[in-house]
């Protein structure tokens, strides 16, 4: 298929036409220059601020900044994350350059200083009008078990809620992720201040975010991040949609001179596995800088490798496993005693997916005349995903003997591609700071079926197929303006604007993949009276039947492919224009509020607005306040995928095929076209400095009108006494080759309340630095009002919108997590103990009595690290070192004949146990 590219050519307009002015603007009369160290060596990417000007900004590799400023006496403050800040005076003249160093000591206060949320310069965490928490991944990753984003953040950042899935399709391979108890598209990821694209996949599964579309967060490397700054309050009208329930922007790494190597390997030990140790884990993490130039430039590379083998929580299947035809019946001591097998060796894999992945990011910055800045980032990426579908019994007619004999379990596998690229120029031009930048990203997720069959082929099957899969690109150009004016206390205002090009394809697989062979169509009778039938793979006969006496299904098994019918190339643009301002009233007042306008040509406008407010009660206290609304724009995704996949409902295989909304089916249900989400955000906090101690309380409510959800599945009927629209739809779905349909529909509407707290302490203890961290949240969503079904679904509103999807809505991640994290370091040596409090969890499925409650549970993470040499260092440890598990399913009739002892519905923190580790550390 050839795809088309997005236009660059408004970037590269922008770029043309804005190079020459910002790197030909007018120098300062005076210069303040210097390094900042911690005392030793060099910070690279520490912030040096002129307070009550719009001058600031980072030092380069070798520690060094400078400024140009007006003549006049200023106080610069000079900060760095986990060191304290100072505050310098300075007296520039005319012509004059000032030598201003700085040594920074370490710090345990929230001193971080945060550009998320704000346009203005950067303030610290307990300054900033909104939430925001720093994630310094150097320290977390140098202490902690978890390697990837996801799962740091799942463990650091109590308001983030991410685990694996397991029989879940692509879900398996991707994480979904949630912010505030919402769903995974209903945050926006940035990475350096820039959009980033989502994936391709669209998680039609029963897990969390069904329905969803989110950002891959462990596609970026950890290795080639420097922090994550987490904005925990609504930003779409900052930043734009999906930023209902905040940000979070990556940071990535500047360093240079400094080569970074680590190394982690583990393995899950638990007596809950299948061979008591599986899971094993490897990743290579690498970071390398060099410095560009004299000036301080730099091209910075982080790059890892990852390997990941599955885990295994299934049990011995219980129940028949092969029954003799007709009559049904269970011959299944006696097959296994002829095959001289067991119930252990007829399982399924419950647990996480076998992984392999490699990934490179590299950012650069190069000076350019007059304090204009050229900069570039961006990243590879490829994974191959390997995850197992239900088991197919051997006498099931999903199953061909004469393949295999033992039944099977089939496959899915994934090759994910990442591709991104941004680059622009920062500078002056006049006394307003410019930025113009384009974004670009790609996610590619090709499907492919391993250890399968099509039983519609019957012996003659192939056992791999290659089943398509769907492409994502997204292109970003922002311009972006601001300027601090000496009115008031200080007054930030910045403009801009942005224009984004979105595509998504569906690519088709293999003819064998999707077709039912075993389909045909009556063309007459002979003169015995017998059918006269052809080969249709639409036709209405089925002509193929299993040893059970039912009608063998078309297609590989686990993962139909996509057809030619589903195949789509989608693209639309839409365009922003946004003006943010913040006054400082006085020293202790500010006053902030941002507007922005943006249009879609698939759906129209949306004008939305925020309003936030900060007041200091004292020096070391504040309270703070926000008001917003926000949107978000149904995904291309959403509108435009299509396909027929396997789906299990209460243990009974269903084919589902889901159908946009402009598609036949969904105008004979009444389902209209998909329209953005709408949602208002309310928060107020209080922040405070006591001594050694840090506190942040923040209570939120955020409401979504007009929520897209994934519908549950709607079945026609072919009976004589069927409606006309039941039989249509009937007919319909038996030519995608499907026996349900299921839909996107902005169907209800939901109110998420909630509290997060944050609580710091750190001291010195006897020769060494002791820090606490105490973070908690409570986040409560609920579906309110009716469900929106079409007049003609009158009456079957638990269809459209059911109560189990209603549990993954509201109950399938803790409503409550609170984190206790305990560092101590005294010469070479470091402990780390964390705590974890996970709160209970609900699952529900199409029958009442499945319902259950999952009891809380706290899991506990213990290191300890030595360093040899300044140079190099050993760690070792576990996460969850108690071997906690959650409840067990307590209901047999949903643990689908004893494969799924843990539920795969509702996510806490995973059910893979106890997970031992090492890691080596080289810094040169």
């Amino acid at each position: 298929m050839k795809r088309p590219k997005p236009s660059f050519r408004p970037s590269l307009l922008l770029l043309t036409c804005l190079i020459t002015y910002i790197s030909h603007a007018q120098a300062q009369t005076g210069m303040i220059q210097g390094t900042v160290t911690d005392g030793k060596a060099p910070l690279a990417g520490a912030t040096v601020q002129i307070e009550r000007t719009n001058k600031g900004g980072y030092t380069n590799a070798a520690g060094g900044y400078s400024l140009s400023i007006s003549p006049g006496t200023y106080t610069v403050t000079f900060s760095y994350i986990g060191y304290a800040s100072q505050r310098k005076p300075v007296t520039v003249a005319a012509g004059q350059t000032v030598q201003l160093d700085a040594a920074l000591s370490s710090s345990t206060t929230m001193n971080e200083l945060v550009v998320l949320g704000s346009r203005s310069l950067p303030r610290t965490q307990t300054e900033t009008p909104v939430p925001v928490d720093v994630i310094d991944i150097k320290r977390v990753a140098a202490d902690a078990p978890q390697v990837s984003v996801n799962q740091i953040l799942n463990y650091v950042a109590p308001s983030f809620s991410s685990g694996t899935q397991t029989v879940a399709d692509g879900t398996d391979h991707i994480d979904p992720a949630s912010l505030r108890g919402l769903g995974p598209d209903q945050v926006l990821v940035l990475v350096n201040g820039k959009r980033r694209y989502n994936t391709a996949l669209v998680n039609v599964n029963g897990t969390f975010g069904r329905g969803a579309v989110g950002t891959d967060l462990n596609a970026i490397p950890t290795a080639a991040i420097d922090r994550i700054e987490i904005l925990r309050d609504g930003a779409a009208a900052q930043y734009g949609s999906d930023a209902i329930a905040g940000v979070i922007n990556i940071i990535l790494k500047n360093s240079v001179n400094r080569l970074n190597v680590s190394v982690t390997t583990g393995a899950n030990v638990t007596p809950q596995s299948v061979d008591n140790i599986d899971g094993q884990t490897v990743q290579t993490a690498v970071n390398y800088g060099i410095p560009v130039g004299d000036k301080g430039g730099f091209i910075n590379f982080g790059g890892s490798y990852d390997y990941r083998n599955y885990t295994n929580r299934s049990g011995p299947w219980q129940g028949p496993i092969y029954r003799t035809y007709p009559g049904g019946a269970d011959r299944t001591d006696s097959f296994l005693l002829a095959n001289n097998k067991t119930r252990d060796d007829i399982r399924m894999r419950v647990g996480q997916s076998k992984l392999r992945s490699g990934q490179l990011f590299v950012n650069a910055s190069i000076p350019m005349e007059n304090d204009a800045e050229f900069y570039l980032f961006g990243g590879l990426g490829y994974r191959n995903g390997q995850a197992a579908g239900v088991y197919r019994l051997p006498s099931d007619s999903r199953n061909v003997l004469d393949i295999y004999p033992l039944g099977f379990l089939p496959e899915i596998h994934s090759d994910i591609y990442d591709k991104s690229l941004a680059f622009g120029i920062r500078g002056n031009l006049g006394k307003w700071k410019v930025d113009v930048s384009n974004t670009y990203g790609q996610n590619q997720f090709i499907f492919s079926v391993e250890n399968s069959l099509n039983a519609s082929l019957e012996k003659a099957s192939p056992t791999h197929f290659n089943a398509g899969g769907p492409v994502f690109a997204q292109n970003t150009t922002n311009l972006d303006f601001s300027q601090r004016f000496d009115v008031l206390e200080g007054l930030d205002v910045a403009f801009g604007a942005e224009y984004r090009f979105e595509r998504y394809q569906l690519v088709a697989g293999a003819e064998n993949s999707y077709t039912d062979y075993g389909r045909a169509t009556k063309i007459g009778e002979d003169v015995n009276g017998n059918d006269i039938l052809v080969p249709d793979p639409q036709g209405a006969i089925n002509t193929k039947f299993g040893p059970d006496g039912t009608a063998r299904a078309g297609g590989a098994q686990v993962f139909p492919g996509f057809r030619p019918e589903n195949t789509v190339n989608a693209a639309r643009s839409a365009i922003a224009g946004y003006v943010d301002v913040e006054a400082n009233i006085s020293n202790a007042f500010l006053l902030g509020g941002a507007l922005r306008f943006e249009n879609y040509n698939d759906f129209g406008s949306t004008l939305n607005g925020k309003l936030t407010a900060r007041y200091k009660l004292s020096e070391n206290t504040a309270l703070r306040a926000s008001g917003s609304t926000g949107f978000r724009a149904p995904s291309l995704h959403q509108r435009f995928y299509s396909s027929t996949s396997t789906l299990f409902v209460d243990g009974v295989a269903y084919e589902v095929g889901t159908f946009t909304n402009d598609s036949r089916p969904a105008q004979l249900l009444g389902i209209p076209a998909l329209k953005p989400e709408k949602s208002q955000s309310l928060s107020a906090g209080f922040t405070g400095a006591f001594g050694k101690f840090n506190l942040t309380v923040d209570g939120y409510y955020t409401r979504i009108n007009d929520r897209i959800v994934y519908t549950d599945q709607f079945s026609g009927s072919n009976a004589p006494n069927a409606s006309p629209v039941d039989k249509e739809i009937y007919q319909l779905l038996l030519l995608a080759n499907a026996n349900r349909a299921a839909f996107f529909a902005n169907a209800i509407n939901s109110e998420t309340r909630g509290v997060d707290l944050v609580l710091t302490y750190g001291t010195r203890l006897g020769a060494g630095h002791f820090r606490a961290d105490l973070a908690g949240t409570y986040s409560y969503t609920q579906q309110v009002g009716d469900v929106k079904a079409s007049a003609k679904l009158a009456g079957k509103e638990n269809i459209y919108f059911s109560r189990a999807s209603r549990i993954y809505l509201e109950r399938s991640v803790p409503r409550e997590k609170i984190n206790l994290t305990l560092t101590y370091n005294i010469k070479r040596f470091n402990v780390f103990v964390r705590n974890v409090y996970f709160g209970s969890v609900e699952e529900a499925t199409i029958d009442p009595a499945f319902f259950q409650t999952y009891q809380p549970k706290v899991v506990t993470d213990v290191a300890v690290g030595y360093r040899f040499t300044p140079a190099i260092k050993l760690s070792i440890g576990a996460n969850n070192v108690f071997d906690i598990y959650p409840d067990k399913v307590s209901n047999p009739n949903n643990t689908n004949n004893n494969q799924f002892l843990y539920s795969r519905r509702a996510t806490q923190f995973g059910y893979n146990g106890r997970f031992l580790f090492a890691r080596l550390e080289l810094n040169l």
